[in-house]
């Protein structure tokens, strides 16, 4: 059995950059072992697995069911890895559409085409104050120190630092992150004048230490510094190694954020399975 195979950088602004993720369309499910394998082999920080769904009439906008996995373990929502989908879809597969819609755990996401860059729109990821005295002790020895606020989403810790830089140079200690629970630890500050907000994400316990570009993180950062900086069009920079770059626009009354970036088409193949 050979099964094509894309490796997309997502929100990458040049070559080397982004997150990258591996996509890989499908006619059928197959066994999660095997999706779990092939997730595993591939090392990177997610795989995305299609299937065309198969009561959508041949349309404008195409639709499929989507999900995740990271080396471990198979996810509720990745922003990067469904960008990457959307660039294989509308310009690799069905290169008329301007638009894509995935049925997924976390819902109806679509990812439409904006010039030379691709939108997400997903939900909001509301962010409520950590009240756990557990998690905020863990996340205290994660970073070195209390931050200046602490939150959590259904997914994620959320931690606010003072300035840029310290974000950047953050050396976190990832049993500490593990500890805290949640899908992983965000950690942000306001911008240094280049962009509007800064962020890393790490997540050792999904199997990442630290993912370059989170576009998910993004649902819970965007409306967080929407109101906070009183706009609700932002333009995000995740300071990881590799480094990526993400404009959002929040809009409250339809509870969604979009959020936008570039890609880059890295690799072409196929997986050869038996059978």
């Amino acid at each position: 059995m050979q099964l094509p195979l894309y490796w997309i950088d997502a929100f990458a602004s040049a070559p080397f950059t982004g997150n990258p993720a591996a996509v890989v369309p499908l006619t059928q499910w197959l066994p999660d072992r095997t999706l779990q394998q092939i997730a595993f082999e591939n090392g990177l920080a997610e795989t995305a697995f299609i299937v065309p769904v198969a009561t959508a009439a041949p349309a404008r906008q195409p639709r499929f069911h989507l999900r995740w996995f990271t080396p471990a373990v198979e996810v509720d929502l990745c922003g990067h890895a469904t960008l990457a989908t959307g660039h294989v879809i509308l310009r690799e597969l069905r290169p008329e559409a301007e638009s894509v819609a995935f049925d997924s755990r976390s819902g109806v996401l679509e990812v439409t085409r904006r010039g030379e860059q691709l939108e997400l729109s997903f939900p909001i990821t509301p962010v409520s104050p950590e009240t756990d005295a557990g998690v905020a002790a863990a996340v205290a020895r994660a970073l070195g120190g209390a931050p200046a606020w602490l939150g959590r989403s259904c997914f994620d810790r959320f931690a606010v630092l003072p300035t840029a830089e310290t974000v950047r140079t953050l050396r976190p200690d990832f049993a500490a992150v593990a500890a805290a629970g949640g899908r992983g630890l965000i950690v942000t500050a306001p911008g240094d004048g280049t962009c509007d907000f800064v962020s890393r994400f790490f997540a050792p316990q999904a199997g990442i230490p630290e993912d370059p570009v989170t576009g998910s993180a993004h649902c819970a950062l965007a409306p967080y510094w929407a109101e906070r900086l009183g706009r609700n069009r932002l333009h995000a920079r995740q300071l990881s190694p590799r480094g990526g770059e993400l404009w959002c626009e929040v809009a409250p009354e339809l509870n969604r954020v979009r959020i936008a970036g570039a890609t880059r088409l890295y690799l072409r193949g196929e997986i050869n399975l038996p059978g």
